[in-house]
């Protein structure tokens, strides 16, 4: 019966495919239903899968395909949109906090899992539903940066910057914690209100992190879980596999206890992250040495048209910047669902901008009932 669900919802998904022209919402639509899709289908067993397998590919490939022409005419379009209903890219995050702030949310959480993809918030989202009675969510999704790199994309997310803003630091993380604390700052906090802790994975670590969130003066909380992306760049056993290991970690009860410690403080409690994850195949290494400045096993990025232009016409690739980017700041995308390994390995990956890297969820979560809806 699951089969035929998912089945029938992939036949429906690629009828009701965003156009050309059609507005981000759309895209945001699409990139859910396809993810609670993809999620129906990693729940399957493996013999019901591998029936289904070939409708499920061919409809994400396409999704791809149809988003890929889209992000060309409309990408450039997202940055500057208004963002008080809610944000559209990630970098809007922190403005729509600060709204929230204003309109009576005294004490905000932002918890970001890396690397979190849509689908596997949708996983988590039915496991916290079917472990807390009292679990409800205003569900949503924004646009990740490109490339959907975690320097890139969870820098800008955190800053409320694109990332020209903050071209010196666009290869590390290392600055978050003070772009987070400059715009909150910037925005009628002081320095102790704010605070900012990442690699957040294990129950064990929660005591710590209460230490720090319970103190009356905290206001505003930055948190990145780094399990996802973690889980990601081990998978042997594609996004599949990482269901499965999605499961044992939920299981573990780290997030259940994480935004119950929150609301329990206070807080209200918006879930996000700076990239999703896609099932890659290799089309081949590129072997050009220092060449490429940021290196990513979907996206290379190059500081100049002759570096760029420099990739072997064997590769499948494509360019694609500009758009909030510095001047000389090219990236190299790998084309469809290709990664920059050797030629058929199989991986998980980012980097890139397919659905399930590009859109991500945001939302909020409310982990009991006497909180209003807003």
């Amino acid at each position: 019966a699951l089969s035929r669900l998912v089945s029938e919802g992939a036949t429906r998904i690629a009828a009701d495919m965003p156009l050309i022209d059609a507005p981000y919402r759309d895209w945001v639509e699409a990139a859910r239903r396809l993810a609670e899709l993809i999620n129906r289908f990693n729940e399957l067993k493996a013999a019901d899968a591998a029936g289904l397998q070939g409708q499920v590919r061919t409809l994400q490939l396409n999704a791809d395909a149809r988003l890929k022409e889209w992000v060309f005419r409309h990408f450039t379009d997202l940055p500057s949109l208004p963002v008080a209903k809610a944000p559209v890219m990630v970098h809007h995050v922190p403005r729509y906090l600060a709204m929230r702030r204003s309109s009576g949310e005294d004490r905000i959480a932002l918890v970001v899992f890396d690397g979190l993809a849509l689908d596997q918030w949708v996983q988590i989202r039915e496991d916290l539903s079917a472990r807390v009675s009292e679990f409800s969510v205003d569900e949503g999704a924004c646009f990740a940066w490109l490339p959907t790199l975690t320097s890139i994309s969870r820098q800008a997310l955190f800053s409320g910057l694109k990332p020209r803003e903050f071209q010196s630091s666009m290869g590390t993380t290392a600055q978050e914690p003070s772009l987070w604390s400059k715009f909150w700052q910037e925005n009628g906090l002081r320095k102790p209100e704010v605070t900012y802790q990442k690699g957040l994975k294990r129950s064990e670590q929660l005591a710590a992190l209460e230490e720090t969130l319970s103190r009356p003066t905290t206001k505003v909380a930055g948190i990145v879980v780094d399990m996802i992306d973690e889980i990601v760049h081990g998978a042997m056993l594609g996004k599949r596999g990482i269901a499965g290991q999605i499961r044992d970690w939920c299981e573990t009860g780290f997030i259940e206890k994480l935004f119950t410690m929150l609301s329990q403080h206070g807080y209200h409690i918006y879930l996000t992250a700076d990239h999703g994850n896609v099932d890659a195949e290799g089309i081949g290494r590129l072997s050009q040495g220092v060449v490429s400045e940021l290196k990513g096993e979907r996206v290379r990025a190059y500081r100049s048209e002759d570096l760029a232009s420099s990739v072997p016409p064997e590769i499948d690739a494509f360019q694609f910047g500009k758009t909030g980017l510095p001047s000389d700041f090219l990236p190299l995308y790998a084309e469809g669902r290709g990664a920059f390994v050797p030629a058929g390995h199989q991986i998980v990956a980012h980097g890139g901008m397919s659905v399930e890297e590009l859109i991500v969820p945001f939302v909020k979560i409310r982990m009991k009932k006497e909180e209003n809806a807003t």
